[in-house]
């Protein structure tokens, strides 16, 4: 069995290290000294401190704006999957007339740019009275996420044998226990990564979130780092700190599951 090339190893370990570059350098300004912010050299710091980390704590709302996105972020992707997994199922097993077109329409959906919709869906949310709350950016972010994860769910979904399902039907299995007993645990990898796709969509999110929200009661994580407080010079420090603590949750996400991501996303390549 024929081995890499010594050279495309060291290549490839050179292309993750300069992507890694500009995190590694946000997380070194995070610990810099106010006074050695803007000095180099120094490349590395004198001493580390947590003073931008205090002042963001202290006196921003960056805190509460990560809840704001926990919150969104984890509503988004239920509300999505909720909706989607269904629809799948059915696109996937039933005898939908022009399934094709229908599937064409859903897949074409997902070109729209957000700029197009958000004048439109702005005014919907202020006749319901839900400006600057969740709900809103929850409802406009699960409208875009919701064809992406009927697109991949259904080519999970299309994958598993009728005969399965013929077989749940004769043990007297309706659809809705043989979508949760058959394919919902078969397609879990799949399920798994459109979810934490779906939720890292809702979490960097900026468009909706900044025009449904007015205060920092629903603000997102986004959304909170563009308004990040600086009135005669830019906090660079406190700036640096609020983006690494708005990294730290997807980031802990992913490499917690990223064993379900990866299977999840070749089994979609596999299935082409």
């Amino acid at each position: 069995m024929s081995r890499r090339p010594l050279v495309a190893d060291v290549a490839l370990l050179a292309f993750l290290v300069l992507y890694a570059v500009p995190f590694l350098w946000q997380l070194l300004t995070s610990f810099k000294p106010e006074s050695e912010l803007l000095r180099v050299p120094p490349l590395l710091p004198r001493a580390l401190t947590l003073a931008h980390y205090e002042v963001v704590f202290a006196q921003s709302s960056v805190p509460r704006a990560l809840v704001n996105s926990l919150g969104v972020g984890v509503l988004t992707t239920a509300l999505a999957c909720a909706l989607g997994v269904p629809a799948a199922y059915a696109m996937a097993t039933l005898r939908v007339p022009g399934a094709r077109a229908l599937m064409l329409g859903i897949v074409a959906s997902t070109a729209f740019p957000q700029i197009a919709t958000v004048s439109p869906l702005y005014l919907v949310m202020r006749a319901l009275g839900l400006r600057d709350t969740w709900a809103a950016v929850v409802l406009a972010d699960a409208s875009f996420a919701l064809p992406f994860v009927i697109w991949l769910m259904t080519r999970f979904m299309r994958e598993i044998p009728r005969a399965l399902s013929e077989a749940a039907a004769l043990d007297g299995a309706g659809r809705l226990r043989t979508l949760l007993a058959v394919h919902l645990p078969l397609t879990a990898p799949g399920l798994a990564s459109v979810a934490l796709l779906t939720f890292l969509f809702a979490w960097n999110e900026f468009l909706f979130a900044f025009t449904f929200t007015a205060t920092e009661a629903s603000r997102t994580v986004p959304v909170a780092l563009a308004l990040f407080p600086g009135v005669f010079e830019v906090p660079w420090g406190d700036i640096a700190a609020a983006s690494i603590l708005a990294s730290i949750p997807p980031v802990l996400i992913v490499v917690g599951l990223q064993r379900w991501l990866v299977r999840g996303l070749l089994a979609g390549a596999l299935t082409e």
